[in-house]
């Protein structure tokens, strides 16, 4: 049975015979909210224009520390928060349109000779990565010079007087001299550990994860026999995480499997090929995973055949001609450096933190030559 339809209806819609009315709609507000503080609301409140308050919120050094502490004091009692989708939507416009370069990151090469730096490929690709990435972000990647009458007070005079809030510091090759440097005047991001002062927050490779990785690669091609070859002349800089992960990933294989870590600089420099020899022997290693890009001409030099004796891969592939192993993303590090020190400008935090991040980024498996797969023979 259907309906009929019923003409000539006006409101309050009653329908003959039903007695039914619709019920009347009253729009309310359930949870009523204050209106969102906004930058104008501040800037009234202070007596200052809406672009000064913004760029004090940034931490701009254009703007006073006086009157960027007081602007953050005020936007907090007001209870001003940020709307996230004016956020994204003024990202996307930098993005279509290209935001000119407004402002410069430091990057400190404190190397004894500052060209060494960037003739390893690794650091290179931070740099590139770094850059391609500030440029994004309208800022541009400056490198400065540290060393010989160059000395870090004079460094700091000119950053502040360009206006550089925000540092990264690539690997060095050595321990530089800081002396009194004022961290607490600049967001700092370093790449990787082998720099062990300033203790800042970090982006680099994660050697646990990557090493486990390459373990199980090596296993799939048919490799039972699996060791491990590094140096442990300073732990906080050589391996120390690469042969952790090595050792958990030996705990996953049969006892009869597991080898012990062969460590280079346990044996007098003159020695090393003879009990390098002696321990391929008793243990029977069939490929050997390496931090160490002089192995592959040691092991050549002893007469060891790659890949048909032993096969051979390293933790990185970059610097050295052994072509298995780890991809550890270098640009992709550099990458992210910058956007963590982006974070870190933004958010206000400078100098050397109470609580420590660091942000790992995973490597990827690369076949070679140097390591053949014994499945297929």
């Amino acid at each position: 049975m259907g309906f009929r339809r019923c003409k000539n209806l006006r409101p309050p819609y009653k329908v003959p015979g039903l007695h039914w009315y619709f019920p009347k709609i009253r729009l309310m507000n359930p949870d009523p909210r204050p209106a969102r503080v906004s930058l104008r609301d501040i800037a009234r409140k202070i007596g200052v224009s809406h672009v000064t308050v913004s760029l004090a919120l940034r931490d701009h050094p254009r703007i006073s520390e006086a009157m960027r502490l007081k602007i953050r004091q005020e936007a907090d009692e007001m209870g001003y928060r940020p709307d996230p989708m004016l956020t994204a939507l003024a990202h996307y416009r930098k993005g279509k349109s290209g935001k000119p370069i407004s402002a410069s990151i430091g990057w400190i090469n404190a190397w004894q000779n500052p060209t060494d730096l960037r003739k390893h490929k690794e650091f290179d690709l931070y740099w590139k990565g770094a850059a391609a990435t500030a440029e994004k972000f309208g800022y541009r990647l400056e490198e400065f010079q540290l060393g010989g009458d160059f000395k870090p007070q004079r460094l700091h005079q000119i950053l502040s007087t360009r206006g550089i809030r925000g540092l990264l510091l690539p690997p060095q090759g050595r321990q530089p001299d800081w002396e009194d440097f004022p961290w607490g005047d600049y967001s700092v991001v370093r790449f990787g550990r082998s720099l062990q002062s300033p203790r800042t927050h970090l982006v680099t490779a994660d050697q646990v994860a990557n090493t486990m990785l390459a373990f199980e690669e090596m296993r799939k091609r048919g490799y039972r026999r699996i060791g491990f070859v590094t140096d442990e002349t300073d732990l906080r800089q050589n391996g120390h995480l690469f042969e952790g992960g090595y050792l958990t990933a030996q705990r996953l294989v049969d006892e009869s499997e597991r080898l012990p870590v062969f460590v280079m600089n346990y044996f007098p420099a003159a020695q090393r090929k003879n009990a390098l020899t002696a321990w391929l022997k008793e243990h029977k290693a069939d490929a050997i995973f390496t931090n160490l890009a002089e192995l592959q001409p040691m092991l050549r030099s002893m007469g060891v055949k790659i890949p048909a004796d032993v096969g051979l891969a390293v933790t990185t592939l970059l610097d050295t001609t052994v072509d298995a192993g780890i991809d550890q993303h270098p640009e992709e590090i550099g990458r992210v450096g910058f956007l963590m020190l982006n974070s870190l400008i933004n958010d206000g935090s400078r100098g050397i933190p109470n609580i420590f991040r660091q942000i790992l980024v995973e490597g990827s498996w690369v076949d070679g030559n140097s390591l053949s797969d014994r499945n297929a023979v």
